[in-house]
């Protein structure tokens, strides 16, 4: 088997998603380190020959070449989980999860923007991005809320997918942007639960919550 080369940011909340489930699923790869800030590495014409747009992360696995990081998570659950843990084989609990990472690649978008703004003085509509981003979460806290009464204790099914990756990074590292995590009691107990997992790999801003 090849050997999975990562081109990476270290603070950058797309790139730990991909990190995540690299862990998660026990594979070895190689970190590609990319200067985001400030350098600004990823527009440039080396690294947008490897993702035209200009985003993290990137992954080369043998000769397959990928940008965008929900169809990262994709193939690599695809490609690395035979029991199809991460990315269920059921057509309905496979559509949940496919509903799920694509809110956390729109929805979540602007807490993306907002931490950024935050860190690394980002230009944006400040006010605007951290609303959206509370709306947001406010959802995602509702959705659990209800698991919870449910007896469950992940975004879908009776296990942890592909959707608590997804979601996990932004919430976590919202307290970056100023979102006291306490306005969210589900999530922050399903925070709880995630750290737990096998291969739970940690990052910069992640609360410990001891």
């Amino acid at each position: 088997m090849s050997e999975i080369a990562l081109y990476n940011y270290e603070l950058d909340e797309s790139s730990y998603r991909a990190r995540l489930l690299l862990s998660m699923l026990g594979l070895q790869w190689t970190t590609i380190a990319v200067d985001m800030f400030p350098g600004a590495e990823q527009k440039k014409p080396p690294m947008l020959a490897l993702s035209p747009l200009g985003t993290l992360p990137v992954i080369r696995d043998g000769d397959l070449l990928l940008h965008g990081t929900g169809a990262i998570l994709l193939y690599l659950a695809k490609a690395h989980d035979p029991a199809k843990h991460w990315l269920p084989d059921n057509a309905v609990a496979f559509g949940q999860v496919s509903m799920w990472l694509f809110f956390s690649e729109t929805a979540l978008a602007p807490a993306i923007e907002a931490r950024l703004q935050a860190l690394f003085d980002v230009a944006g509509d400040e006010k605007a991005l951290r609303a959206s981003a509370r709306n947001a979460f406010r959802i995602m806290d509702d959705h659990m809320t209800a698991r919870h009464f449910d007896g469950k204790e992940w975004f879908v099914g009776d296990r942890a997918t592909l959707a608590d990756v997804a979601l996990f990074p932004s919430f976590a590292l919202s307290r970056d942007f100023g979102v006291d995590h306490d306005e969210y009691p589900a999530l922050r107990r399903w925070i709880r639960r995630f750290r737990t997992l096998k291969g739970f790999h940690t990052m910069p801003g992640i609360p410990d919550y001891h």
